[in-house]
């Protein structure tokens, strides 16, 4: 055969081989499913954001986010197999560590929590520790057995006789100037700020030494078993959407959230991404240098022996059960910071 005869030869198979290849139909995404805490708002933004804009297809995603809601189940369906990553939280980490449930929290995405007190703006209070003038507190039992225990040990003044049950309604707040509501950062200060016509002073916890982790990626131990990659490239896809989200474009990210959530508004989008920068609830701490979802074992721990100091936790759990820092810490999209 001639050298020519050859050459047409040899390309007619590269040709062919093209076509082959081309007919195949495109790898298949991998589907999972991410469990919120509550209905779609700017706080879940990032994950809404890389479904949004194709960044977990990009690697080889097909995820479906699952709302939660006052009629919610999330963490259940978490540990019953029925969603694959959910948006825990340390201390229901733990929890699930003394029961025996293997939950493990793979990312941070909030590195503060964004619990907040609130007091009048002309009430005298100007540092956290002023707060213990107020006559009354009004909190929820979960943040009373937390964090308030954390307040009496670490301040002076603050007694379980200030504590009042929050209902979620504002006005008994509003009407007394001599008491301090708890609140979440991006929520109830603009709620106050419509309905008061004033703007509360607020004081957020974690600035106070309160450090727990929040708003998290937690899976099973056995999704990190048998699909690390899966649990690699979910994780890595949302830290690109966090920042997208937070310095990107993010339209497309507050469509969808208000395609599920029809009751949120642009201005309660706007106060809430505003806030969560102010405040550096994403990106403060190791999430500055290490990036968005960073989780380290220090931080982990002096956590841990916090909740152990003030009765919420016992002393011999295996508190490292409940997170893995393999899949977070590198970096992952800080280039997207604008």
């Amino acid at each position: 055969m001639s050298k020519s005869l050859m050459m047409k030869s040899f390309l007619a198979a590269l040709g062919l081989s093209a076509m082959a290849l081309a007919a195949q139909p495109a790898a298949a995404l991998d589907e999972v499913s991410y469990g919120t805490n509550w209905l779609a708002q700017a706080e879940h933004g990032g994950f809404y954001q890389a479904a949004a804009d194709g960044t977990y297809e990009k690697h080889g995603l097909k995820v479906k986010i699952v709302q939660g809601g006052p009629n919610a189940a999330n963490r259940a369906l978490l540990i019953a197999g029925k969603v694959d990553f959910y948006m825990g939280g340390p201390l229901g980490d733990m929890d699930a560590v003394k029961q025996g449930i293997p939950l493990v929290s793979v990312a941070s995405i909030f590195q503060k929590d964004p619990q907040v007190l609130l007091a009048h703006p002309d009430a005298g209070v100007e540092t956290f520790a002023d707060l213990a003038k107020m006559k009354t507190i009004f909190m929820g039992k979960e943040g009373y057995t937390t964090y308030f225990e954390w307040m009496k040990k670490n301040f002076k003044g603050f007694k379980d006789e200030q504590f009042k049950p929050y209902t979620f309604n504002p006005a008994p707040f509003i009407a007394d100037k001599a008491s301090a509501q708890q609140g979440y950062l991006t929520s109830e200060p603009y709620e106050i700020g419509k309905q008061a016509g004033w703007t509360p002073k607020v004081f957020l916890i974690a600035d106070a030494g309160y450090g727990p982790y929040s708003t998290m990626i937690t899976t099973t131990q056995t999704m990190i078993d048998k699909k690390s990659d899966v649990v690699q490239r979910f994780v890595d896809a949302s830290l690109e959407g966090w920042y997208t989200y937070l310095y990107g474009d993010n339209k497309a990210a507050n469509d969808l959230i208000k395609k599920d959530n029809p009751e949120m508004t642009d201005g309660q989008i706007a106060y809430s991404i505003a806030k969560m920068k102010e405040y550096g609830i994403v990106v403060s701490g190791d999430a500055e240098t290490k990036g968005i979802g960073c989780i380290t074992d220090e931080r982990y721990k002096k956590f841990f022996e916090s909740m152990v100091s003030i009765g919420v936790e016992p002393a011999d759990l295996d508190y490292k059960k409940a997170y893995s820092t393999k899949f977070v810490c590198k970096g992952v999209g800080m280039a997207l910071k604008k």
